[in-house]
């Protein structure tokens, strides 16, 4: 006789998965692909696992490390994953994947949209670095969306200005939007003036250092968008 399994055992094995996850997950734009990736971290977020690497999510799917590590970065970039920074009595600090996003976005009721951005300003961080976003950098770009609530018209002005200057990296182009803040730019039009000023005082004659195209630049300056 085949023994069967005891009920208590499978009640105890399981884990609670909202159902309008499962009903409403593509009006998020999300695929199966990332609706697995989520309910596997889903998964190991309850088994006190906050941060599995890709490899530990991709060895219970069909998919390799790669391509889990690209669906974790693009759920970040939509906006229903993120990275919190956690820190212990012994003031040790760590990283956490949090879900949080994904539940408000399921549960929260209508908003009003703010200006709609559909990755593309992702996209043209990515194409200007050359490489893929960290992580950490897509959180900073959503975070002056979401927290800052600074238009994307204008994070991409300070990814301009911030190329322009010769000094491409994240921590620049956030003290020029804090900048700007301070200042009460928040227009494009705005910012480029208060560029063209600045420039304009500067004594210092500007050399290219980088083999770049300075048509790009130009137009920020010039108002060709």
């Amino acid at each position: 006789m085949t023994k069967s399994i005891p009920i208590q055992q499978i009640l105890l094995d399981q884990i609670q998965i909202p159902t309008k996850l499962l009903s409403s997950y593509t009006t998020l734009g999300l695929n199966e692909k990332e609706l697995t990736v989520i309910l596997q971290l889903h998964r190991f977020l309850q088994e006190k696992n906050d941060f599995p690497t890709p490899f530990e999510i991709a060895s219970h799917l069909t998919i390799d490390e790669k391509e889990c590590a690209n669906i974790l970065r693009k759920l970040i970039q939509k906006n229903v994953l993120e990275i919190e920074q956690k820190e212990n009595d012994q003031k040790q600090r760590s990283e956490a994947y949090c879900l949080n996003p994904l539940w408000e976005k399921i549960y929260a009721t209508a908003k009003p949209e703010v200006e709609q951005t559909d990755g593309t300003i992702f996209i043209l961080f990515e194409q200007e670095f050359g490489r893929p976003l960290s992580p950490f950098e897509i959180e900073t770009i959503n975070a002056w969306l979401d927290d800052d609530e600074i238009a994307p018209s204008l994070i991409k002005a300070g990814l301009r200005e911030s190329v322009l200057m010769g000094k491409l990296n994240f921590k620049y182009i956030d003290r020029i939007l804090r900048d700007w803040m301070k200042k009460g730019i928040k227009t494009v039009d705005q910012a480029r003036n208060a560029s063209r000023n600045f420039h304009n005082n500067q004594s210092v004659k500007q050399e290219t250092t980088k083999k770049r195209d300075t048509s790009f630049y130009y137009n920020w300056l010039e108002g060709e968008d």
